[in-house]
């Protein structure tokens, strides 16, 4: 072997291996002991700088190294996440996102499907004499009283997502559904619609309460009165997106534009509305809720609210693990979190087409 073997390796190394701590670092602006923190989920990082060193790692695909992290001192963490969803882009994009912040975070996640009935109180059990670290509800399972009271009582810290209202003393993740809604139907409101049908999701949920109280907020400050003809009732899934569609569409004065509480019955009333022979959106526009991937796997795509899903998953598991450790500490720690929605446009979106009055000759 040359003299100069080992160190053309090191430099090798350095140049196309893996990316360190202190590549993330310069990307992004800040030092080491910073980015340690974000990747360790203490939570005295502000919100920004947070934000920051995530889209370095994620831009460098920085992955910690566990051996380090052992010798550091942080034990592995074990996070539970239950899930029962009945919108599998919504499901699809929560995972990934939690996927990816407990990779960055060295913990370990454990997914278990938690059907609503007998069998959540079982799951949840099951999950406790375990020994579980935490705990991780996406809707509905987020405002789930049986699962929420079992985790409490043992002392499970909880993180609550997409939730409209959570309690005080959970911890959350969430965006403002009421300003979200009010935020779109303000959209179709400019474009000149004024008969908009609205299409509301899950009862039990606080955020389709939470979209609905946004949906009339907006009408009432363009002194438009509430019809309730116009509301018609979904459980955020595309069949009941269809039958709620068909409702709104049989009417004899029917909206010119329906804004569904999340994209699979925005699909499907789309698919109600060709149907029946109408263009979206010449004829009708349709407007949704979340920017799931299939807002862009029909025609047209959707204009829809972008809730950040990912974000909301790769926050909880953040607020979760810097809990959990807070707690091991003694310190004390952030309980919610409210992140940006985003109004997205796209092809199913347009003015009210003007029709010729019934007699009057062209």
């Amino acid at each position: 072997m040359s003299l100069d073997g080992p160190g053309k390796t090191r430099a090798s190394r350095r140049a196309g291996g893996a990316p360190t701590i202190s590549d993330v670092a310069k990307r992004a602006g800040v030092s080491p002991m910073t980015v340690s923190r974000v990747i360790n989920g203490v939570n005295n990082v502000r919100l920004v700088t947070r934000d920051e060193v995530n889209k370095a790692i994620s831009a460098l695909n920085y992955a910690p190294n566990p051996a380090a992290r052992s010798l550091a001192g942080a034990g592995q963490t074990r996070i539970g996440l239950l899930y029962s969803n009945p919108s599998a882009g919504f499901l699809s994009e929560f995972l990934l996102g939690s996927l990816d912040q407990a990779a960055r975070s060295d913990v370990q996640i454990i997914v278990e499907k938690c059907e609503l009935g007998d069998h959540e109180i079982e799951v949840t059990r099951h999950l406790i004499e375990g020994g579980i670290d935490g705990v991780i509800l996406p809707p509905p399972l987020c405002e789930t009283d049986s699962i929420l009271d079992l985790l409490s009582a043992a002392g499970v810290p909880t993180v609550s997502v997409a939730s409209g209202l959570p309690a005080d003393e959970l911890l959350a993740i969430r965006i403002d559904d009421r300003e979200a809604a009010r935020t779109m139907v303000r959209h179709i409101l400019a474009l000149g619609h004024r008969r908009i049908g609205f299409i509301t999701g899950n009862p039990n949920l606080s955020a389709s309460a939470r979209r609905l109280e946004g949906y009339s907020a907006a009408l009432e400050e363009s002194r438009i009165p509430l019809d309730e003809k116009l509301i018609a009732h979904g459980l955020y899934t595309y069949r009941s997106g269809l039958d709620a569609a068909e409702q709104l569409l049989e009417l004899d004065d029917p909206p010119t534009a329906i804004f569904a509480s999340n994209d699979d019955m925005a699909a499907a009333t789309v698919a109600a509305a060709h149907r029946r022979g109408l263009d979206v959106p010449g004829d009708l526009t349709v407007c949704g809720f979340d920017d799931t991937t299939l807002s862009t796997a029909i025609w047209p795509e959707l204009t829809t609210i972008h809730q950040p899903i990912a974000d909301m998953s790769r926050a909880a598991v953040a607020l979760l693990v810097s809990t959990i450790r807070q707690q091991r500490g003694g310190e004390v720690m952030e309980r919610h979190r409210t992140l940006d929605f985003t109004l997205i446009r796209r092809q199913s979106d347009a003015p009210p087409r003007r029709r010729p009055r019934v007699g009057v000759s062209q």
